[in-house]
This record gives structure tokens, C-alpha cells and sequence, in this order.
């Protein structure tokens, strides 16, 4: 046998007590029966927790596949598989003509979903990827940012991409309503795209139309849309931003519950931070957008442009999620990463201006402008009691939502350490569930909904994807300030069988296998 563990408490992802055990490794597969004396490698686990490797059901990672510290980020906090490509964005497809628009000659990869999934497969990566194809992405590739309904050869275009992906191993759709062009889209034409997945088992999962002002109805169209295309749904970082919509989940939870009483299979996942994170331009209405962020850019040098921004960014009647005023204004509103000006790099909007001497408006213009439209940025807009009442929600699962660019990027401290800051807080600073409880759904949940055969359990024969961590000594220090310190108390984790994180460090192991869906 390739490995033993020894003397630890197993959670085994199935929500059952943890009990005291030995679990051993042979090829790649976990073995709980007939164990032998010894092994080839034995690990004395006395006082740790082995639990299956912790699944982030909601990750960005395909930007980043095949790099280390891509790795290393998920890693440091136990992730042994994540799952990626959603609010509406995945690297393919694109179309020939969107491609050499935006940046001529490229990469033949990037062009279709199969050749795609080919070059995942070349990478070397450490943990196990399985990856959504975006909405947005197939839109852009058909129609570019145009702002108006998708002709009929557009649609048949559209669902041609989907049924590509979905015939090489996507596990469904992500949609991106909130942005650019999402926003311009309708629900039946979502419909009309997401029905063809219906047959191969498909999961649509959506960053919705709005999480604050109007949560409820898009929490009833995204139902509406599973409903009609025939499919199943997950909403994505489910929440209610802005301190005026704090509370309204409990209406947007009503309306799951009924469609679950239904039978349909709708879930959520949740990161475990009262501060969101997207890119800083979309406080600004969406009908800016019809030609891109670049076009923008543009438009900001020009006074009189900047003015009428301002005065609908300042009015709550315009009618967009604002998410300027979703987080109390530019105080609320951290800048991360902005490498043209790195003196931003995190600070709130309001304190750039301080530092510029100008004021917050013609400060936040300017910095767009000097990154060319792309600085992501912190939001300080969701409420603590509605965290607390998602995740005990049955159907709930624990993603990151964390984009990381770099490794060194000041960026949102979920990219490097939301689950072991799901486990710190929910079951010690506020223990609203078992140990076991929160494990599941970290694992076995999101292994049963995204139907990842052989993952999420400690089970005879599942993939040896595995973490090994002291409870009582699990830190998250991944802060606002220093998000990319790594999470402390995770003494090891496996994947496919192989040691790869090991006492802070990676081991350079690179056993990770992208993950088609299962037909």
C-alpha cells in the first residue's frame, strides 16, 4: 500500500458523526478495508481531522490553470477540486472574427470547447478542475456587446457552442445577468439557449440579474428559467447586497423552497465574507457597454460624460444595480488590484482621492482610465445575519468566488482562504452547525449536485482526494490587508493519491486531472 493514515478522526463527507480511524492510499484510491500493518509511506494522524478534499464549487480558476501559485491559492485551505467558468465567463469559445478584433492572432484552443479541454488536459496542475462554460462568453462570440435580441441563425449559433461544450465535458452553463451583455439578454432567450444541455444533464448556474434592490424576482427567474429549459439550477454567491435589501433573502429563500417542493433541483452556494468582489466599472449603468469596457475608457476623458455618470451613479431611482450605492459610497469601495497605479492597490476610492487630492468621482474616472477599464475591487454591502441563515440552508454549498491574477495581487482574502474561514467561523465563532455538517457541504453536497463520480467522500474505492488538518489550530489569515497569506492548520493535503501540500509548502506533485462530465 502507498500510504497509511493513522489514528485520525474522519469526517467522511457524508454528514455522519466523525469517528477514529485508519484510511489508506493504493493507486490513487482511497481503501478502508483489509488494511495492512504497514505501508510503503505511514502518517500517525493523532489529534488531526482527515475529511475528503474540500470542493469549491465556485472558482475562477480556469484563468490561471497550469500555474503555481493557480494552485498553490486553493491548495493552502484544503481544495482538492474546483469547479470553474461561472458568472457567464469561461476562456472558450470565441469566435474567429471576435478574436482577431480583440487581439488578432491567438492560440487555436481558444476557439472551441474540444480543442480546449485537450489543452486543460496538458497542463500541470495539482488539483482537479471541472469547468461550466459561460453564457456571456457564447453570446460575445455570436454577437459581440451588441445591446438588442438574438436573431434566430444567432440563437442556432449559440446553442451549436453549448451543445460543443456540453458534448466535451462541460458540466453545464453559467450565466452572468449582472453584465455586459447578460444584462442586455432577456429570460427566453437564456431559456432558448440553456434547454439544449437539458439531455446530456446540464446544470445551469447563474450570478443572477440583481442581488439587491430586486433579489426576489431574479431569484424567481433564474427558477423560471431551470423550470423551462428543463434543467437543474445553482445560484451563485446567493445573497442581498446593500443594508436597505439586508433580510430580503428570507422572501428569496420562500421562493426556492417552492420550486424545490416542485421537484426541481435548485441549490446555492455562498462565499463566507460580508464584502463581495467584481471588476470597478460596473457601478456605472450598463448602457455604457455596447462596445465594450475599452469604448468607455474613452468616454470618461470627456467632462460632460463624466457629469451625467455621476448623477445617475448618485440617484437610486436610475434604474441598475448600483453597487456604488450598494456599499455606502466610495468609502465602501476597495480598490485591489490596479497595476498602472499601484498606490491604489487597497485603498477605498475614497482614500485614493485623499491621497490624488481630487475628489472620489474624478478619481474613480481616473482610475479606470489609467488601467484601460479592469481594476477589481471590494464591496462592503452584505449583511452578517443573512450569512449566517444561508448556510444552514440544506441545499447550500461553500464556494470561493475568489479571483486571483497573481501571487502577490491584493485581491479578495476568499481567493486564499475561504474554507478554512467557513470553518472558523461557522462552526467556532458563530456555530450554527456541526463540524460534520459544514464538511458536507464542502464535499459531499457539491460532489452529489455537480455529479463528480468518486469525489467528496471517504469511501472504499473514491479518488484519494483528501485533507488533514488541526481543527484547533486552523487560522485563517487571509485578510483584507494581506490576502494572500496562507491558511494555517492544514497539516497536508492528497489529491488522486499524491501528496501535494504538505507543512505550508507545495511538494510538486502535480496529479490533478481536469473533470468532464459524467454522461
Amino acid at each position: 500500500m502507498d500510504i497509511l493514515i493513522l489514528n485520525a478522526k474522519i469526517i467522511d463527507g457524508s454528514g455522519k458523526t466523525a469517528y477514529q480511524g485508519r484510511v489508506g492510499i493504493d493507486g490513487g484510491k482511497i481503501c478502508l478495508e483489509n488494511l495492512p500493518e504497514t505501508a510503503e509511506q505511514v502518517i500517525d494522524a493523532a489529534g488531526l481531522t482527515l475529511a475528503p478534499g474540500f470542493i469549491d464549487c465556485h472558482s475562477h480558476g480556469d484563468r490561471i490553470l497550469g500555474l503555481e501559485f493557480g494552485d498553490l491559492c486553493k491548495l493552502n485551505h484544503g481544495v482538492t477540486t474546483q469547479l470553474a467558468g461561472q458568472c457567464g465567463n469561461s476562456q472558450v469559445p470565441e469566435s474567429e472574427a471576435y478574436r482577431q478584433a480583440r487581439d488578432g492572432a491567438g492560440t487555436s484552443w481558444k476557439r472551441c470547447w474540444s480543442s480546449y479541454a485537450d489543452h486543460v488536459d496538458t497542463l500541470p496542475m495539482a488539483l482537479n478542475t471541472a469547468l461550466f462554460v459561460g453564457f456571456n462568453t457564447i453570446r460575445i462570440a455570436v454577437m459581440g456587446y451588441t445591446d438588442r435580441k438574438p436573431t434566430a441563425d444567432e440563437v442556432r449559433a449559440m446553442q451549436d457552442l453549448l451543445i460543443d461544450a456540453m458534448e466535451h465535458g462541460a458540466l453545464g452553463m453559467s450565466s452572468g445577468l449582472a453584465y455586459i451583455p447578460g444584462t442586455y439578454t432577456d429570460t427566453d432567450d437564456v431559456v432558448e439557449i440553456a434547454k439544449v444541455m437539458a439531455k446530456y444533464g446540464g446544470i445551469y448556474t447563474t450570478h443572477m440579474r440583481n442581488e439587491s434592490f430586486d433579489l426576489v424576482n431574479s431569484v424567481k427567474e433564474a427558477v423560471e428559467i431551470g423550470r423551462k429549459a428543463g434543467v437543474a439550477v445553482n445560484i451563485s454567491h446567493f445573497k442581498a447586497m446593500g443594508r436597505s435589501n439586508w433580510g430580503s433573502v428570507g422572501e428569496a429563500i420562500a421562493v426556492i423552497e417552492e420550486a424545490r417542493a416542485e421537484g426541481l433541483q435548485v441549490t446555492v452556494d455562498q462565499y463566507p465574507y460580508n464584502c463581495s468582489m467584481t471588476q470597478l466599472y460596473p457601478c456605472m449603468p450598463p448602457w455604457y457597454f455596447t462596445e465594450g469596457v475599452g469604448k468607455v475608457v474613452e468616454l470618461l476623458k470627456d467632462p460632460a460624460v463624466r457629469e451625467k455618470i455621476r448623477r445617475e451613479m448618485e440617484d437610486p431611482a436610475t434604474p441598475y444595480e448600483n453597487l456604488y450605492l450598494n456599499a455606502g459610497g466610495f468609502g465602501g469601495i476597495t480598490a485591489c488590484g490596479a497595476p498602472a497605479t499601484p498606490e491604489a492597490e487597497g485603498k477605498t476610492i475614497e482614500e485614493l482621492a485623499a491621497l490624488w487630492g481630487k475628489e472620489p468621482f474624478d478619481a474613480f474616472f481616473d482610475l479606470l482610465i489609467a488601467n484601460r477599464g479592469i481594476v477589481p475591487a471590494v464591496y462592503h454591502s452584505i449583511g452578517d445575519e443573512d450569512i449566517l441563515k444561508i448556510i444552514q440552508l440544506p441545499y447550500a454549498m461553500v464556494g470561493s468566488d475568489g479571483v486571483v491574477r497573481s501571487a502577490t495581487e491584493k485581491v479578495h482574502p476568499r481567493g486564499w482562504g475561504a474554507m478554512v474561514r467557513a470553518i472558523n467561523l461557522f462552526t467556532k465563532e458563530h456555530p450554527v452547525l456541526s463540524l460534520e455538517a459544514l464538511i458536507r457541504k464542502m464535499t459531499g453536497l457539491p460532489a452529489d449536485v455537480y455529479r463528480l463520480e468518486g469525489k467528496g467522500y471517504i469511501q472504499e474505492g473514491y479518488d484519494a482526494d483528501l485533507v488533514l488538518f488541526d481543527y484547533d489550530r486552523l487560522e485563517d489569515r487571509s485578510t483584507y490587508q494581506d490576502p494572500t497569506a496562507l491558511a494555517g492548520g492544514v497539516k497536508a493535503v492528497f489529491v488522486n493519491g499524491k501528496i501535494v501540500y504538505q507543512d505550508g509548502a507545495m511538494t510538486g506533485e502535480r496529479p490533478g486531472k481536469l473533470i468532464r462530465r459524467r454522461r
